[in-house]
């Protein structure tokens, strides 16, 4: 195709991997991680993040208020907080990585080599963030799941359910992985691009040689 060149390859890895980047900061701050809605108040509805928990209710609006101790959380917001601030350090870290990296851009313009490095090592960083993206996302998904068939509460209380963060917080960690999967595969197409024309690689000369054998055989 002709649209599908090593430069193109390039920034569609920048985009999507800065795309996830952004989500993924969205997701750390808004408290939408949790949501609860009483049956016994159906005016009240309960927000919780990472940082902050809110009640929205319809006469005053929302109302948030930041946590009071970090060592009172849950651990799986614990967790979550290290572990999405670590994807947002090597998400950016991917972005400026990769940013010097792309062909047409001036820096590095006379070394291929590092060119090819800093893609490479943007594509690392990316596959990492996205996975300290997902592993929060999923374990506060799990422990919700754990808290809200448990037997032990009774069915009068309220409980935690999915709230929009979770899924944005999806989202973004499978764009920083993907990301990370388009700079390996920019790096492979400029490696293929960068192959002189007319030199046959190590298949084709082992194919011909077999070939030659057999007929030498044959005479």
């Amino acid at each position: 195709m002709v649209f599908l060149t090593t430069k193109m390859m390039q920034r569609t890895a920048l985009f999507v991997t800065f795309g996830g980047l952004v989500t993924s900061l969205i997701t750390t701050f808004i408290p939408l991680w949790k949501t609860m809605n009483s049956d016994l108040n159906e005016m009240e509805n309960w927000y919780s993040g990472l940082w902050h928990t809110c009640l929205y209710t319809e006469e005053v609006g929302i109302q948030c208020k930041a946590y009071d101790s970090v060592l009172g959380l849950p651990m799986d917001l614990q967790i979550s907080r290290v572990l999405m601030s670590v994807s947002i350090g090597t998400g950016g870290l991917a972005v400026l990585a990769a940013f010097p990296g792309l062909d047409g851009v001036g820096m590095c313009a006379d070394q291929p080599g590092v060119k090819r490095g800093l893609l490479i090592f943007a594509g690392v960083l990316s596959w990492v963030s996205g996975l300290t993206t997902l592993a929060p996302v999923s374990f506060v998904a799990y422990t919700t799941v754990v808290e809200f068939w448990d037997e032990g509460f009774p069915d009068v209380m309220p409980r935690w359910e999915y709230g929009e963060a979770m899924f944005s917080g999806w989202f973004a960690g499978l764009a920083l992985i993907i990301g990370g999967t388009l700079f390996f595969v920019a790096v492979c197409m400029g490696d293929y691009d960068q192959q002189p024309a007319g030199v046959p690689n190590s298949s084709q000369v082992k194919h011909r040689t077999a070939q030659h054998y057999l007929k030498t055989e044959v005479l």
